[in-house]
């Protein structure tokens, strides 16, 4: 059964490019005090911001954008080696404070809703799991959402995104199999990450491993290519 949905439109939509459906979920968090005061803004026509949906923590859903339009929440983003990351996706505001207001874990029932809003998308739309990730992942360089304590795992085992089994594959994997910096690089980019192949652990390299390890290493989030980040990086890339 459909969930139950409250709408209220935001004026901050347009056509998607032509010919184009979406085929992307982009989850985030609000970031903000309050729900009322997110939605106001994703309502805003000044702040030439949206969303496709937004879900508070009792699990109440709100539609603000049309699925077959183009709503501007990703902003400035790659994946895949797409940049107009609005123009084929669907993203999902979950409220939540977000790191600068009071971060903290997403609320069963909303975690729930989120479950139930995107099973319910994927009967309309085609969305492979490389293809469910969240803001940081197509936006590393300046997005920390929906951050380390959203629960991939859960939507993943849902059959929403892509999660390994990473206990199910020994720690102990050689180092010649984890290879050099441009080896891992070339591994978060056949999953989706925006990043130069320079061989070199940058600026940019460090971000992007920030948002591997909020997604998929959540306990340790520091940026650092250890053996651990490693080893799943070298598992999502074999999963896709």
């Amino acid at each position: 059964m459909p969930p139950t949905l409250r709408d209220r439109a935001s004026p901050n939509q347009e056509e998607r490019p032509a010919g184009v459906t979406p085929d992307m979920l982009i989850l985030h968090y609000t970031g903000m005090t309050s729900a009322g005061a997110a939605i106001d803004r994703l309502c805003d026509p000044v702040a030439r911001v949206s969303a496709h949906y937004v879900v508070e923590e009792d699990g109440a859903i709100w539609r603000l954008v049309p699925e077959a339009r183009r709503a501007f929440h990703a902003g400035q983003s790659g994946w895949l080696g797409r940049h107009d990351i609005n123009g084929h996706s669907i993203g999902i505001e979950i409220v939540n404070p977000g790191h600068e207001f009071g971060y903290r874990p997403f609320p069963e029932a909303q975690m729930h809703a989120v479950e139930e809003l995107c099973r319910d998308i994927f009967t309309r739309w085609t969305i492979p799991p490389r293809l469910v990730v969240g803001h940081s992942d197509v936006a590393p360089h300046r997005k920390q959402d929906p951050g380390e304590l959203f629960d991939w795992p859960r939507l993943a085992r849902a059959g929403i995104g892509l999660w390994p089994n990473f206990a199910a594959v020994p720690r102990d994997i050689p180092g010649d199999i984890l290879g050099d910096a441009r080896d891992m690089q070339a591994m978060l980019i056949r999953y989706g990450y925006d990043l130069p192949e320079s061989g070199i652990l940058d600026q940019r390299t460090t971000q992007v491993l920030v948002a591997f390890q909020r997604h998929f290493r959540p306990e340790n989030c520091d940026g650092l290519a250890d053996a651990e980040t490693r080893r799943r990086i070298a598992l999502v890339a074999a999963a896709v």
